[in-house]
């Protein structure tokens, strides 16, 4: 397989900061908004922003959330191997508040479609948006877009987004895996 770096570690963490920017413009003091990472990889990126957000902009009162969307998936069936549940958190009623879906990559829109099933479960919010860091615009099998994007990416089905996430953050990379057939 070969590699070709899209993202080192700073660009990453330059792209963090002004999707950071963009969600401090339209949402404020953020009091009636629920970030909500998709798991399991979503969670990286909510976690940066929350660190940013609260770090950067000084907002504690941040409510977030982790969503799981295993049982939603339209694929859940159709595994050979079954899949593993991972934990959803959602300690808040999202009925009239204002959500962002936060998740690393968004391919073929079928994870989204999923998670705003699942987000029934926890009340009717009054607007859904969708951050993603990485979008593979060319992939899509359905119609959802983001409203925050970090970078688009131009991969061909053959081809991965690979997002590499390490605690020491300098080598956070993100990398176009051409895969072997």
């Amino acid at each position: 397989m070969d590699n070709k770096n899209l993202l080192n570690s700073k660009e990453i963490d330059i792209i963090l900061n002004r999707l950071a920017c963009q969600l401090v413009e339209n949402h404020g003091d953020f009091s009636n908004t629920v970030l909500i990472g998709i798991q399991p990889r979503g969670i990286y990126v909510l976690n940066r922003l929350q660190t940013i957000l609260q770090n950067e902009n000084k907002l504690t009162n941040l409510v977030t959330g982790q969503l799981d969307i295993t049982f939603y998936r339209d694929d859940f069936r159709r595994r050979e191997e079954p899949l593993q549940a991972n934990t959803t958190s959602i300690n808040t009623i999202l009925e009239n508040k204002r959500v962002v879906l936060i998740d690393d990559v968004l391919f073929t829109g079928r994870s989204i479609r999923a998670a705003l099933t699942a987000i029934e479960s926890y009340g009717r919010p009054s607007d859904i948006e969708l951050l993603v860091l990485i979008d593979r615009r060319f992939s899509r099998n359905l119609p959802i877009q983001p409203t925050y994007l970090g970078k688009q990416v131009d991969a061909v089905n053959n081809e991965k987004v690979n997002v590499e996430w390490y605690k020491n953050k300098s080598k956070n990379v993100i990398s176009l895996i051409q895969k072997s057939n």
